[in-house]
């Protein structure tokens, strides 16, 4: 799989995010369903706790990626759901360097949303990984 970055402006990238990536190659493509603040046993966690729901929600995806055998090193799409935007832009570190230490910066959208299916819930991530 060969992947290129597509960034006619560079501002996104020190955001840590292209504004799109080209994947070409033979691949195999993983849709990973929204990932959060959950239990293995299906619970959420962390209420009230940005922090830690955004890296429990990356703990979640990175656990869904490798049982495909893939990382977040795959990643080359991440929509971001939040019920609290400017909250979550305050720990937005969390997830850069996560991506950044995994050497990737899928393209991304964020986007603020009322409430997430479970209500404690203040972050939600999707993904798209190739391999």
């Amino acid at each position: 799989m060969d992947r290129s970055a597509v960034n006619p402006w560079t501002w996104s990238v020190e955001l840590g995010y292209n504004q799109g990536e080209i994947v070409s190659g033979h691949t195999r493509t993983l849709y990973c369903s929204g990932q959060a603040a959950m239990s293995g046993d299906g619970k959420p966690q962390h209420a009230d706790d940005m922090v830690a729901q955004l890296a429990l929600s990356l703990d979640n995806l990175e656990a869904v990626l490798g049982e495909a055998r893939m990382s977040l090193a795959n990643l080359v799409r991440l929509n971001v759901y939040t019920t609290d935007v400017d909250r979550l832009f305050e720990h937005y570190g969390v997830l850069a360097a996560r991506l950044g230490a995994a050497g990737v910066a899928p393209a991304t959208t964020m986007l603020g949303v009322t409430r997430l299916a479970v209500p404690d819930l203040m972050v939600e991530l999707e993904g798209t990984a190739v391999a």
